[in-house]
């Protein structure tokens, strides 16, 4: 079944080759197969680079999430898949982010591109899909970062209902832009690109969201997961707001974590992008080097 509507498939494909055409880096494209369906991936970054898997947010296109972390291009190389049954390239039909099934996904391209062990970056969905892999193949993860992410605890359902649901449903019925920019300022403390705001409400009127979150992780899921840890929240997001985040991945981490946050949406402004790609470079560089002597030692 599609999750597009009417011909919703065509006007964001142009999108996502649009926005691919305008990023400052180069990508390769690659369709690899897995046992959920054929997976699309974005690949770039120096060939000899460590591997570190891309996790696009939900609901969203590939590119637009890919185009936040771009100076992790320099230094690694990247894999970014189209997550199956959301839009993109991917196949269409939707696997259960409650259950092992992402983990399998992502073992399946991670054996594609002989990846052992990988670093891990996922934003909202993104980080919930980590969070899957974390429980059940933890031994795949060397180092993840977690930016806004899904799968800990969610917000306020009320506010969601009132801030969210009710413009997105006056969106859809009225097409009206004041509708689309009142919850994409929400989504974004008021931050967010002109062209993402567009893209976000075509995928908004052309296809069947994805209305089921990744699993919320409990801390015996993660008894065996030892990899550090860095948690990205932000005070003014929607979804998964940094306070109830933070408390709640203190009592279900058994490893090694940070957790910073910013007074930004579930959408970070460009600004605080910079911020935090320095600083989750910052922390792969840091977790590398001790690795690296512990071997020695």
């Amino acid at each position: 079944m599609s999750i597009y509507v009417k011909n919703g498939r065509n006007i964001l494909m142009e999108q996502y080759e649009a926005y691919v055409q305008d990023l400052p880096i180069q990508v390769e494209s690659e369709m690899v197969e897995t046992r959920y369906g054929k997976t699309h991936v974005l690949v770039g970054g120096p060939r000899n680079g460590k591997p570190l898997f891309l996790f696009q947010g939900g609901n969203c296109i590939n590119p637009m999430t890919l185009s936040w972390f771009l100076p992790l291009f320099e230094h690694y190389r990247i894999y970014a898949p189209d997550t199956i049954g959301h839009p993109g390239y991917s196949e269409e039909s939707r696997i259960s982010a409650q259950d092992e099934s992402f983990a399998f996904w992502s073992e399946d391209l991670m054996n594609h591109f002989n990846v052992k062990e990988s670093s891990f970056v996922g934003p909202s969905y993104g980080g919930g899909i980590i969070l899957r892999l974390a429980t059940y193949m933890p031994d795949r993860i060397t180092r993840a970062v977690l930016v806004s992410p899904a799968g800990i605890r969610l917000g306020s359902k009320l506010k969601m209902i009132q801030k969210i649901l009710i413009p997105l449903l006056f969106y859809r019925l009225t097409n009206k832009e004041r509708h689309l920019r009142k919850l994409t300022d929400t989504m974004s403390n008021n931050e967010m690109k002109e062209r993402d705001r567009q893209i976000i409400g075509q995928i908004f009127k052309f296809t069947k969201l994805e209305q089921d979150m990744p699993k919320l992780t409990t801390r015996q899921e993660l008894v065996h997961y030892k990899a550090p840890m860095l948690i990205i929240g932000g005070t003014q997001d929607i979804f998964f707001p940094s306070s109830v985040v933070k408390s709640q991945a203190e009592q279900i981490f058994t490893g090694p974590f940070t957790f910073l946050e910013y007074e930004m949406g579930h959408f970070p402004s460009e600004e605080q992008l910079r911020e935090i790609n320095e600083e989750i470079q910052s922390f792969l560089q840091k977790h590398v080097t001790e690795a690296q002597q512990e071997k020695i030692e």
